[in-house]
């Protein structure tokens, strides 16, 4: 191994760690702020689903990235490629449903308290966990080409086309025809949700940006009254739809780039490996910046210092 490769490494190691212990507690602080309440936040509940969805893609895609970054192949045989890679694909899915279903959520909640919002935002909880079950069952029915497909790469001929060749595993399919089939679903999927979060979040912009001249207009220039709870809430949202785009768009533009590329250089896709992780390991910590719970709670489950004897 290299230096380039060992630097690599590192940085999928370093990814994976740290994006996989914040997203666990994460996960956990929402758990039991939910099961601790009487009656739960709504936005806990999804937050709680995207920090699964998250820890998901860290153990499986993020496991098999970081192996396969110090050198390690086909260690993995073909149930042990469906398994984790389906795993890591419904995982990625709920991902973007999860966070376009935040940004909508939120739009929602600080939408003007007109009578036609009022409705809407009376039944917005209830449609939290049927939401979160219903892209449960879109991603597991979209994602169902892995396990029909993927297989070792122990057990490539080398004799059909291979689509998907990710050194520990590999997408085989015969048929141009399903090959285009699996191509649109799963675009139309990603850009669909993609649109409704950007929507979303152009609506936050412009509900903050009006709110904010309001109160410009009420405490005078000077003043930089605290910003409410839903505007903070608001303006984490804008921050992880905002981070996931422009994530999504340089995979997206980068895999093209490699697909089509006849000798694919090996620092730009080592490169593409990276970014795969950088949400899913990265995304917390916008969380956790804009929650004040989480740091009140650090604050009191950290020692007191011991006070000094003399």
């Amino acid at each position: 191994m290299n230096s380039t490769e060992l630097s690599f490494g590192m940085v999928i190691l370093l990814q994976f760690s740290l994006g996989l212990s914040v997203n666990v507690f994460l996960l956990l602080f929402y758990i039991r702020v939910v099961s601790t309440s009487h009656k739960p936040n709504s936005s806990d509940l999804i937050l709680a689903h995207l920090a699964l969805a998250n820890t998901i893609i860290l153990l499986t895609g993020g496991i098999l990235e970081t192996l396969s970054a110090w050198g390690l192949r086909n260690f993995l045989d073909d149930v042990g490629c469906k398994i984790l890679i389906y795993l890591y694909r419904v995982a990625r899915g709920l991902c973007i449903c999860t966070t376009c279903l935040l940004s909508i959520f939120q739009a929602i909640t600080i939408s003007p308290g007109t009578f036609w919002w009022a409705g809407i935002k009376a039944k917005l909880p209830k449609c939290i966990l049927p939401s979160c079950a219903l892209s449960w069952v879109i991603n597991l029915l979209i994602d169902l080409d892995i396990p029909i497909y993927m297989r070792s790469p122990q057990n490539n001929s080398g004799n059909v086309r291979t689509i998907l060749d990710l050194k520990y595993c590999c997408e085989i399919i015969e048929s141009a025809e399903t090959t285009l089939a699996i191509t649109v679903m799963l675009s139309f999927r990603d850009l669909f949700f993609m649109g409704l979060m950007s929507t979303a979040s152009s609506y936050m912009v412009f509900v903050l940006h009006r709110h904010h001249r309001q109160v410009q207009h009420l405490h005078g220039p000077g003043h930089s009254p605290r910003a409410m709870p839903e505007v903070r809430a608001a303006k984490r949202v804008i921050a992880l739809v905002t981070a996931y785009v422009l994530l999504y768009g340089r995979q997206t533009i980068m895999l093209s780039v490699l697909v089509n590329m006849k000798e694919k250089s090996p620092l730009l896709v080592k490169s593409h490996l990276v970014f795969l992780l950088t949400f899913s390991a990265f995304s917390p910590f916008l969380i956790i910046q804009s929650d004040r719970r989480i740091r009140t709670f650090w604050k009191r489950e950290s020692p007191a210092p011991n006070p000094d004897p003399s």
